[in-house]
């Protein structure tokens, strides 16, 4: 396969024009132009690393055919990488959803778990009839080679015990749903809690005397998840977190639930009633029950937020979430990188997904 005549985004080598061939699944070779005039635009295929459903496909239910359709159904919007989500539950629903993934299939990479290890008081949608302390008992039973992150509260008991546990383990562990202060969240860093979910979303706030998990996350050297879709923060919040941390510290994610792509009403997450109006989704309580956001848009958003080059636009929605996660043969367009990529209009709006070298979406 020879794509001609687009604007080559790499995330570290920027933005040039070009033609890329490809074979084996694989970039063998770029060849670059001096074309003013170009027919599209070629990004690293994109990442979400925590995402609980899609259209009705949710991680908490899904077959192992629905998370091979789920994936499917991702690269229409450009998602080559992904790892479904879960939220607070048992062990032994834990574990089955685990059962029922498998073997990681296309382009899941492994899963998150998100909870149930968390505080209730910082709950959001979370179940909390299954927010608990952990324990490495537990953890040995739910973390097989597939976890890549969990998302859990410093103030529960054990974490620094299971922090430790989970840092051998190559699992990342994301500071969420907590009501953590500076002291507390500085500790946690430096014992190698490196990552906060949905950032600033179920943390405590900014003040002058506290910096709290909002201040702290801005302060400190920390990977920051962002929902970029003018509801979980506005569009001024996500340029302000863009300005102070910059490019290489933001994962773009769309944390959606089951409503993402479909109409509005009433649906559920994690055995809570969640009812969408608007495109917003929302518990009874008014507490908002993840996104309905598509990746896609979540990245035009972005890029409108904050007016970023597409060369940072391509280090927040691909090569941060992959390298955080040790995996170093996708998310750049160069040669000997494994082809998975994006070719987008001038809206960027999806027009062909590459993933392993294969065209899987094309917009008719």
């Amino acid at each position: 396969m020879i794509i001609k005549n687009g604007l080559i985004v790499d995330p570290i080598d920027g933005e040039y024009t070009g033609n890329i061939e490809i074979k084996n699944e694989k970039i063998i070779k770029i060849e670059k132009t001096n074309s003013k005039n170009y027919e599209h635009i070629i990004m690293p295929g994109f990442v979400d690393v925590h995402t609980h459903a899609l259209k009705k496909i949710d991680t908490m239910k899904a077959s192992k055919l629905e998370f091979i359709q789920w994936a499917e159904m991702n690269f229409q919007y450009g998602v080559t990488s992904f790892l479904p989500s879960t939220v607070s539950a048992s062990t032994e629903q834990i574990k089955k959803v685990l059962e029922n993934m498998g073997e990681t299939v296309l382009s899941i990479e492994g899963i998150h778990l998100e909870g149930p290890f968390i505080n209730p008081d910082k709950k959001g949608a979370q179940n909390g009839d299954y927010i608990r302390n952990p324990s490495l008992e537990e953890l040995k039973e739910i973390t097989p080679e597939k976890v890549k992150i969990m998302t859990m509260a410093p103030e529960r008991k054990n974490f620094f015990e299971s922090l430790e546990y989970l840092n051998e383990k190559n699992i990342k562990v994301s500071i969420g749903h907590s009501t953590a202060n500076y002291d507390l969240l500085k500790k946690s860093f430096d014992k190698g809690a490196k990552r906060i979910t949905h950032y600033p979303n179920a943390l405590s706030p900014l003040h002058h005397r506290e910096l709290g998990g909002t201040g702290s996350a801005l302060y400190l050297d920390f990977n920051l998840e962002l929902i970029s879709d003018g509801v979980h923060c506005t569009p001024e919040f996500v340029d302000l977190t863009y300005k102070i941390k910059g490019p290489e510290k933001i994962i773009l994610i769309t944390d959606s639930m089951e409503a993402a792509g479909l109409e509005d009403g009433k649906y559920d997450l994690g055995g809570l009633d969640v009812f969408v109006e608007d495109g917003v989704a929302r518990l009874k309580s008014g507490n908002i029950a993840g996104s309905t956001l598509l990746f896609d848009q979540g990245v035009r958003n972005f890029q409108k937020y904050t007016k970023a080059s597409l060369k940072n636009v391509a280090k927040v929605s691909s090569y941060n979430a992959l390298q955080e996660l040790g995996i170093t043969d996708k998310g750049r367009i160069k040669e000997k990188y494994i082809a998975n990529l994006v070719i987008l209009n001038e809206k960027l709006e999806v027009q062909k997904t590459i993933f392993q070298g294969k065209t899987m979406y094309e917009k008719k």
